[in-house]
């Protein structure tokens, strides 16, 4: 078709796609990256990694406390759970309230455990009375300056060091440190109200659409691929009671077995009950994939995989994998009222590193459902 000149506006009620057709095959593919023109009605987040994600900054654990009375030159101790702190991390307190002199230190002193010490040096009792105590923990070796304030990197021996700039691809690099079981997972910073892509809810009845572009490597042998929207970052299917991911593994060890291990899969479950639909796609290394999950009003899933649809089996297992086809047939309707979270991941399977691309991740939902 020749290029055409309108001298009004365009009108479409179902939104304009870029697509591409195989010249071959004529197969068309759909390349928009979500919905196409932006829709007044949805929210939209999108990330190309402008800064690269890092361990997360911080860790925070808080209570309330009362100190009671304490005498000059005497200290009050208090242990504060911070989830994730481990010996060796730094540590920061503060409290709601006025501390009047009065010294405050923290330290990490166990796993997941800071302690809190409150020094009275001021030369009479001091009783500060109820308030908030809070503990800040920046993890060993990670580095919040200049890196993403949307999303981090986490997973078995990962670190900042390991996200790095691809020098041939516009992606940001994650790989795993080079142990057997080894893990890069990118994920959205979890701090609440740090990040929208947190703090806004991506629940089941939101009419939610996921997408990423994710590129292998050069060698895929000895890995886990995961890609979608989960409650947890775990890559076994068992883990989360309702889930919608994509998933390539080549083999079974720390994992459920699939029949075919050359194939993508995708993964759903609602309320325990799981479904792995095995795609006709035969993963190559070095080889983008644009995978995209879409909820419809009634919580029913679509899958796309570089713009083509495919089905999603009604055949529930938590191994094996049915095979599907190329089509529209979405999946029953997803648990109600279940906020999901973004995550990419990657597991080596053996003591070489593994390594996986990441060009962007981009989500949507109804403003309010």
């Amino acid at each position: 078709m020749a290029n055409t000149t309108f001298n009004g506006s365009v009108r479409s009620e179902n939104n304009f796609k870029v697509i591409s057709k195989a010249a071959s095959t004529g197969l068309v593919s759909d390349r928009t990256i979500g919905d196409g023109l932006k829709d007044s009605r949805r929210y939209y987040l999108e990330d190309y990694f402008n800064q690269l994600p890092a361990i997360n900054a911080y860790l925070q654990g808080s209570e309330t406390k009362d100190w009671g009375s304490i005498d000059d030159g005497n200290e009050a101790a208090e242990e504060v759970a911070v989830t994730g702190a481990a010996l060796g991390d730094y540590a920061v307190a503060t409290m709601s309230i006025d501390v009047t002199d009065l010294t405050i230190t923290a330290s990490v002193t166990a796993a997941d455990v800071a302690t809190v010490v409150l020094g009275n040096f001021t030369g009479s009792a001091v009783d500060l009375g109820s308030g908030t105590l809070t503990v800040k923990v920046f993890k060993a070796g990670s580095t919040g300056v200049g890196k993403s304030v949307n999303f981090e990197v986490l997973g078995t021996n990962m670190t900042t060091a390991l996200a790095t700039r691809n020098a041939t691809v516009a992606a940001v690099t994650l790989t795993t440190a080079g142990a057997d079981e080894d893990q890069a997972i990118l994920a959205p910073h979890l701090d609440s109200g740090q990040t929208a892509w947190t703090g806004v809810k991506w629940g089941t009845e939101n009419q939610v659409t996921w997408e990423a572009l994710v590129r292998t490597s050069s060698a895929i042998d000895n890995q886990k691929i995961w890609a979608g929207l989960k409650l947890t970052n775990d890559q076994v299917v068992a883990t989360d009671a309702n889930q919608a991911f994509f998933k390539f593994q080549t083999d079974s060890t720390n994992s459920e077995s699939f029949t075919d291990f050359e194939k993508l899969h995708f993964v759903h479950s609602i309320a325990n009950t799981d479904y792995i639909s095995r795609l006709p796609i035969t993963v190559a290394a070095s080889t983008n994939y644009h995978l995209k999950i879409s909820f419809d009003s009634d919580r029913k899933l679509s899958i796309f995989v570089n713009g083509v649809q495919y089905n999603i089996t009604t055949t529930s297992g938590s191994t094996g994998g049915t095979l599907v086809t190329q089509g529209n047939t979405k999946s029953a309707a997803i648990t109600n009222d279940v906020d999901l979270i973004p995550y990419v991941g990657l597991e080596a399977g053996d003591g070489n590193a593994a390594v996986i691309d990441v060009s962007y991740c981009a989500i949507s939902r109804l403003l309010f459902e």
